[in-house]
């Protein structure tokens, strides 16, 4: 189970997973608060963050993580800070299982989902949220249409019985049937 680091947390961030194993990583780094302090309290250092996408509240804390840990950082081809790219279809370590990244623009050009078949664990960043929520696409990069297609690839690649787990960038988390919020957010995007 991934620890959300920035659970309780009264800044303008975004959710930061810790996922521990033969990997510890972190996915997105937040910002605003003490992400190193939180880190330290689970007693890892982490061999990685993965950046969902570039924007403020997911990156604010990086500088803070690879000064005081030295991790890997990973993000989408384009993403600046990056020590590797991403490309779609790429398998990235994380805990004790593997993600397939996949590119799910519309929030956000680089944005990227991590979906493992195995676990049934899906890290939804800005893409969908609880209750059949969605991304904003009146940022920078953003495209409704875009966000809908990659909605959609979701719905049709992730969501089944397997998916047992969806933690989204930004509210709560869902284990209860986290294949019924992606095909709400499904229908709702098209409509907003």
């Amino acid at each position: 189970m991934p620890t959300n680091l920035s659970a309780g947390v009264q800044a303008f961030t975004s959710n930061v997973f810790l996922v521990t194993g033969d990997r510890d990583v972190v996915v997105d780094a937040g910002a605003n608060y003490d992400v190193v302090a939180a880190v330290r309290d689970h007693g890892v250092t982490p061999d990685a963050v993965v950046i969902t996408h570039p924007h403020p509240d997911h990156v604010g804390n990086l500088d803070a993580l690879v000064d005081a840990f030295d991790p890997t950082v990973l993000g989408f081809d384009g993403v600046a800070d990056a020590d590797r790219a991403l490309a779609d279809g790429d398998e990235v370590r994380l805990g004790d299982d593997d993600y397939v990244v996949l590119h799910t623009p519309g929030h956000e050009p680089h944005h990227v989902c991590l979906y493992s078949p195995a676990a049934g664990v899906l890290f939804s960043a800005d893409l969908v949220f609880a209750n059949g929520s969605f991304g904003r696409t009146d940022l920078d990069g953003g495209d409704r249409e875009t966000l809908v297609e990659s909605i959609d690839r979701l719905a049709d690649t992730v969501a089944g019985e397997e998916l047992t787990a969806l933690y989204p960038g930004h509210g709560p988390s869902v284990t209860s049937d986290p294949a019924a919020d992606i095909d709400l957010a499904a229908r709702s995007a098209r409509f907003q």
